[in-house]
């Protein structure tokens, strides 16, 4: 499906946007603690988590650095679509931790929405680097939520 020789390194600006504006909400929650912010307690899987940071570099420098000119269509259309909803329920998890809300669905979403948009559009675009990386990363991130905040 993904021929290999059709990458290059380049620079894709909506891959940066995307992971910018996922990353937004994590820098603001660094200088301003939420109430009852359960995520600052410390993390019981260290190796695990070391492992998504790793996954989560190599996500962002293909979802920046690696094009495929082979993308588009309506697959690239349909996946920035559910990209930005994800963003949204992002945002929406976001605005509900800092309302107080810590239960088991505002973490996942916390969890699960900004994966299901790297995943969403590292397929649209058709650059199976970030795909790869997005879905390592989704799985660390998912096992550690799991164990660390649900189980």
């Amino acid at each position: 499906m993904w021929n290999l020789k059709s990458y290059r390194f380049g620079f894709d600006p909506w891959g940066l946007g995307l992971f910018l504006l996922i990353m937004l909400p994590n820098l603001v929650w660094f200088a301003f603690p939420a109430p009852n912010d359960i995520l600052r307690t410390e993390s019981i899987t260290p190796p695990l988590d070391n492992l998504g940071q790793v996954l989560q570099i190599v996500l962002a420098a293909a979802l920046c650095g690696v094009v495929n000119p082979a993308d588009g269509g309506s697959m690239k259309r349909r996946s920035a679509a559910g990209a930005v909803l994800c963003v949204v329920l992002y945002f929406a998890g976001w605005a509900a931790y800092y309302a107080g809300f810590t239960g088991a669905a505002v973490v996942l979403t916390l969890c699960l929405a900004p994966c299901g948009a790297f995943l969403l559009h590292s397929a649209g675009r058709k650059n199976a680097p970030a795909l790869l990386a997005a879905g390592g990363f989704a799985a660390c991130h998912l096992i550690s939520t799991m164990v660390n905040f649900i189980l």
